[in-house]
This record gives structure tokens, sequence and C-alpha cells, in this order.
């Protein structure tokens, strides 16, 4: 297997069995007629508190679930994969930031659901391809911003009329991948510098033209 592979492959196992984890939380809260959306974040409660480790593995329905599956698979996938040196604190720093952040700014309701972190993923990712002008990030930036670049809406909440959509893990979960991504982006990936930039400095140094003042007359 080669090295491309390999690293693709490895990039799935964490995205896999977290996305597996979410699944499970959803039909077990359905097989045993639960209801777990009490495990929220509920701001500036003590009961809340769990939250900000609960409230990304519990939904509201199927629709809410499949709803954050997929871009949260593609976008786990594409941080383990181009990110490796660091994917695990990105994810779970957002994970935690956007929770605690959620926790003390929130509505007073339980807020629950995965799309503080798919909007974090995203910031991160669409960030942090700009910065290091990598041209394998930069399409998967354009990819980003094609596929999921409609969810900056999600941060306004006169976007949704309805009460029952967490504007604010969205906004949050934003701010938490912006602020990362500057935070990392000497960490990971960089820009490639190529032979000729190094070349023009020698040349610089070395440079025919420069006046020897020894010779002028």
């Amino acid at each position: 297997m080669n090295s491309e592979k390999q690293k693709f492959y490895h990039s799935l196992v964490f995205p896999f069995f977290f996305l597996l984890l979410i699944w499970l939380v959803k039909i077990i809260e359905v097989l045993f007629n639960l209801d777990f959306s009490y495990f929220g974040i509920y701001p500036l409660t003590a009961k809340g508190l769990i939250g900000i480790i609960a409230s990304p593995l519990i939904h509201s329905s199927f629709s809410h679930l499949f709803a954050n599956s997929i871009p949260l698979f593609v976008l786990s996938v594409t941080l383990f994969y181009f990110y490796k040196q660091i994917a695990y604190k990105v994810f779970f720093l957002i994970y935690l930031i956007t929770g605690i952040w959620v926790w003390f700014g929130g509505r007073e309701a339980f807020h629950i659901g995965a799309s503080g972190l798919v909007y974090g993923l995203a910031a991160f990712l669409f960030v942090s391809g700009l910065i290091r002008k990598n041209p394998r990030l930069l399409a998967i930036t354009l990819i980003v911003t094609f596929l999921y670049g409609s969810m900056i809406w999600g941060i306004f909440p006169d976007f949704f009329p309805e009460k029952n959509i967490s504007w604010e893990s969205h906004l949050m979960g934003l701010v938490a991948g912006l602020i990362l991504a500057f935070y990392y982006r000497k960490t990971g990936p960089q820009p490639k510098r190529y032979e000729w930039e190094d070349d023009d400095d020698d040349d610089d140094e070395n440079a025919y033209w420069k006046v020897n003042p020894e010779k002028t007359n």
C-alpha cells in the first residue's frame, strides 16, 4: 500500500468512529424511548455544564443527525488527512471552545447537535487553506466554500425564524475555527519554497553588477 493511500485510510478512522458514536447515541435514545436533549448545553446553569461534552453527540431527530453527518464526516476526514499533526488538537479545541462559549452566551434553552463543530471545521479549513497558499489545500478550500458556503447565513438569528435552531452554536463554532486557523498557521503543511526563491537571494549576494568602489574613477 503506498503512503498516500495509507494516509487516506488513517484519516478515515477517527471520523468514522465519531460518526458511529453519535448515531449510536440517537439509536439508543429511540430504542429505549429516552430523551437526551436534557443533556444539552443550558447556558449559565450547573445542569447545563455537562452539555459542553454531551451536546455535539445529541440530535433532536434523525433528519437533524443526517444533516450534520455528511459535512461532519467530510470535513473531519479532510482535517485528519491534511493536518495530521494537529488534527486531534483542532477537533477537540473546536468541540470544547464552542461548547464553553455557548454555555456563557447562548439563549435560555437546551442547545444540542454537532452543527457548531461543523461550522468550526469548515472555518478552520477555509482560512487555513488561504493562509498556507498550498495548491491542494486551496482546492479543498474551494470545495468547502462551494459545498458549505451557504452555512454563513446560519450565524444570523434572523435567518432562522423558528426558535429551535442554535445559531449561537454556529457562530461560536465559526469563530473558534477562525481563531485556531490563525493560531496554528505555522503548524502543519506550509507553503512550498521553491529553489529559484533561494537562488535569487544568492544572486543578490554575488551579483556582478555591484560597483567596486576601489575601481571607480
